[in-house]
């Protein structure tokens, strides 16, 4: 349904530094590098960042999150220990969420700038 997701941040290179390293555990890369913008994705980019100086407030209460698909459950940890290293937030460690299905296997983090994340993979 979506092509792609554009986000205000207030450094690149803060937020480069962290979604390099949380991202690749799901195989998702940076894709574009320059200085203006940054783009990751798997084959094509579907997430890009452009830094500004009055990005939208991240606010916990909205509900708003981006939420990346993991090949396993490995990846799921892997993902929330490299936020968890590398500047973001703990929102929810790796386990199953039952009340959003019973194979449903999620951790969630908040990166440096307040944006709420969330890795999940279904066991087959």
């Amino acid at each position: 349904m979506f092509d792609h997701l554009s986000l205000g941040v207030r450094s690149l290179a803060r937020s480069g530094a962290f979604y390099d390293r949380v991202l690749a555990p799901l195989g998702i890369s940076k894709l574009h590098d320059s200085a203006g913008a940054l783009g990751y994705g798997r084959n094509r980019i579907g997430l890009w960042f452009g830094e500004t100086a009055s990005p939208v407030p991240a606010d916990p209460s909205s509900g708003l999150h981006v939420c990346f698909d993991a090949p396993d459950r490995a990846a799921v940890a892997a993902f929330h220990r490299a936020a968890l290293a590398h500047g973001g937030t703990d929102n929810g460690p790796p386990g199953i969420r039952a009340d959003y299905a019973p194979d449903y296997y999620a951790a969630f983090v908040i990166d440096p700038d307040g944006y709420r994340l969330e890795a999940y993979c279904r066991d087959a």
